[in-house]
């Protein structure tokens, strides 16, 4: 079954043949995870990026079940897969490990990710400059975050900790070769399922680029911009919207996470 098919599956399909509810939309995952699997993580790469920096925000002690999983298929033709901790669908910020499998389904990349900020484009000169189209804007070679942007969202400890004495953070785009000036955002879409059927979920189309700086201590931070058209949540395809989400990504090594 294809993932990209997964709400028409389970609506349309199921019935004529006879699946029912113990059906399971979400096998053969990277690490083995299912909804409902329980996700333990070592902390000190997170502790020790916190220390030199970083935006990430740790795991909070009720962050231990994955209640969401989606793939993200990105063209030309990439994909990955998130396990959702926190889905930030009402008032908590989304919490996720992002994993990349190469051919071989091996796990080849894990970031854990924690949302900064979502914010709703208003104007359609900010929709474009969001979604690339204008050539401009999400896909420049840099990103900066402003120290007095996250003044309200972050204690003077922490602000003191990210920025230093700087005003500013500087992020580099990683993707492109050579440098160019603009490269067109990454384009694609999320189907995301929050339970074992695939019946409740959501899908979304996807412009997206990550962006990365060095931490203190050597180490990387993404930030991971992407701006969501919600296409269904549900199956209902009358509930639209459209917001960009500001994520912040720490790697973490394959061995230092176990799904169960």
């Amino acid at each position: 079954m294809a993932w990209k098919d997964v709400f028409s599956y389970v609506r349309g399909i199921a019935g004529k043949q006879g699946v029912t509810n113990d059906a399971r939309a979400d096998d053969k995952l990277p690490l083995g995870a299912r909804i409902g699997s329980l996700v333990q993580l070592q902390r000190s790469p997170l502790i020790r990026a916190q220390a030199s920096g970083s935006l990430i925000a740790m795991p909070a002690d009720g962050d231990t079940r994955v209640l969401a999983i989606s793939q993200i298929r990105l063209e030309p033709d990439a994909g990955l897969f998130r396990l959702y901790l926190a889905t930030g669908d009402v008032d908590a910020k989304e919490k996720f490990l992002q994993v990349f499998s190469a051919d071989d389904g091996a796990v080849a990349e894990i970031l854990y990710c924690t949302q900064l900020a979502r914010v709703i484009p208003e104007s359609a000169d900010d929709q474009d400059a969001y979604t690339g189209v204008a050539g401009y804007g999400l896909g420049d070679p840099s990103y900066t975050l402003w120290r007095e942007q996250l003044a309200d969202m972050l204690d003077a400890a922490t602000l003191a900790t990210v920025f230093g004495d700087a005003d500013r953070l500087e992020y580099t785009r990683d993707a492109g070769h050579g440098n160019p000036d603009f490269v067109a955002p990454f384009t694609g879409r999320e189907t995301r399922i929050d339970d074992a059927g695939g019946v409740r979920g959501l899908r979304q189309q996807l412009y997206f680029m990550p962006y990365v700086r060095t931490l203190a201590d050597g180490s990387r931070e993404y930030l991971l911009i992407s701006t969501e058209i919600i296409e269904s949540v549900d199956g209902d395809s009358g509930r639209r919207g459209i917001h960009v989400d500001f994520v912040i990504g720490i790697p973490l090594e394959p061995e230092r996470v176990v799904v169960q």
